[in-house]
């Protein structure tokens, strides 16, 4: 006989689940038959990228900080997933402000959602027996390496403990920390999905993210901004490829320790910009500005174990995926945020 009872459709805590990434997981895995709860706050995600999802019985949206007490038994709105009986099956854990033009109006929530909202999270992990994927990122192996390598996951990183992104960049190693403290201690089943710079549908707009916003100035005519110089250069992997990573890597077995997702290819910022004009059709110039805090360049990520293990590579061609980004924002320019002042 099984050690735990077999439901007809998992019950799935998302954090973060209104942000880019966590939007399409929600809508994955509801179409894979899963009963999906929601939670997010709405501080650097939108409440349009889930409209469609709010349809869906199988789906609930909860709005909670994850960095105060909650307790999912005291929504009513949840009574249908008998959460009492059932319990949570699998939580992914995304939820972390990612801003880059107002990183410094949201350090303290970025340094509680790394530490005790990731407590929070663990501790509600441990009460249902759920098995957690912890959404980390390639910040944690420190700045881009000199002789250019790509990351591994056995090596150890380095940052700055305390300069001005340390709420960010430690607090993300904290929060390895404490998985991994939890997975000796409470024998947590825990993933790390150290993901690298993504893009897609959905990010908001005027907010530093160098994608929605290039793509925002080029249909207007006006110039792209990078913030960087000519030799910023990172990687970019479309959101769908992220998502299927983070599902394979929860369905993988345990034990297998963190993985990397992402793209391994190097691409110069100004490249595509100038790539983003020429399929608008624009007149756009671009520009340099000095970097944003939360806007640096990244390493790129070694696939070898993602390849090997969950058999998963990104398949979503650059110019596929700026397609897909273009006719998107073309189309709900009106609801993907206002301008900053």
């Amino acid at each position: 006989m099984p050690d735990l009872p077999i439901f007809d459709k998992p019950n799935i805590l998302v954090t973060g689940g209104a942000g880019v990434i966590g939007s399409f997981l929600c809508e994955k895995l509801l179409a894979a038959n899963a009963r999906v709860i929601c939670l997010d706050t709405f501080v650097t995600s939108q409440e349009s990228n889930i409209d469609l999802l709010l349809k869906n019985p199988d789906f609930e949206f909860i709005r909670q900080d994850i960095n105060a007490p909650f307790d999912l038994d005291a929504f009513p709105e949840l009574a249908r997933f008998k959460l009492k009986f059932q319990g949570i099956q699998e939580v992914y854990h995304l939820a972390c402000p990612t801003s880059p033009k107002k990183f410094d109006q949201f350090k303290i929530q970025t340094l509680y959602a790394n530490s005790i909202g990731m407590r929070n999270i663990l501790d509600l992990a441990v009460k249902h027996k759920a098995k957690v994927l912890h959404a980390s990122t390639s910040v944690v192996y420190g700045a881009r390496p000199k002789d250019g390598h790509a990351f591994k996951e056995e090596e150890y990183g380095a940052v700055d403990l305390l300069n001005e992104r340390a709420c960010y960049d430690e607090g993300k190693r904290f929060a390895e920390t404490a998985c991994a403290t939890y997975m000796q201690v409470h024998k947590l089943d825990v993933r790390i999905a150290r993901i690298f710079r993504t893009y897609g549908p959905r990010m908001p707009l005027y907010d530093g993210h160098m994608l929605p916003d290039f793509i925002m100035a080029a249909l207007d005519n006006k110039d792209l901004t990078i913030y960087g110089d000519e030799t910023f250069r990172t990687s970019f992997a479309y959101v769908s490829d992220i998502v299927d990573g983070m599902m394979k890597l929860m369905a993988a077995a345990p034990g297998i320790g963190p993985m990397n997702l992402g793209s391994d290819l190097d691409i110069p910022i100004v490249d595509v910009a100038q790539r983003i004009i020429e399929m608008t059709g624009s007149s756009s110039k671009v520009v340099f500005e000095p970097p944003l805090m939360f806007m640096t360049q990244l390493g790129l990520p070694d696939l070898t174990k993602a390849k090997d293990v969950l058999g998963w590579l990104p398949l979503v061609g650059l110019d596929d995926g700026l397609k897909r980004t273009i006719d998107y924002t073309v189309a709900h320019k009106g609801l993907l945020g206002f301008k900053a002042g």
